[in-house]
């Protein structure tokens, strides 16, 4: 696995799954970096655009979605280091866009989970 976590960190279970898909939903379920999306084949995960290890939380406008690459590319290397300033500026707006939190409810209860939502 590239990317180092803690086993806690590991899997969808640290946030919410409303949570997790409205974040993906305010995101336009693709990647902030590069714009990949499920259907290009990327796994979308959560990024923290201040880590927790830097005192960073899991609220969501501290997260973005970030494809698997993406994420283990950047690594501990600061927002700015990894995207540059304008697009780190981009991400940081993206981050504070209202979450559709009904939306994503009720894609998960149709559906069943997020994953049976990103696969459809």
């Amino acid at each position: 696995m590239c990317c180092e976590r803690n086993q806690n960190w590991q899997g969808m279970n640290w946030i919410r799954q409303t949570t997790r898909l409205a974040v993906y939903l305010r995101d336009g379920m693709a990647c902030v970096y590069c714009g990949a999306t499920v259907e290009d084949g990327a796994t979308l995960t959560l990024d923290h655009i201040k880590p927790v290890s830097k005192g960073g939380s899991n609220h969501p406008t501290n997260l973005v979605t970030c494809c698997h690459a993406c994420n283990c590319a950047r690594g501990s290397k600061s927002l700015s280091g990894f995207a540059g300033r304008a697009k780190a500026a981009e991400v940081r707006q993206i981050a504070q866009r209202d979450l559709p939190r009904k939306e994503a409810g009720k894609l998960i209860a149709r559906r069943g989970s997020v994953a049976k939502v990103l696969a459809a």
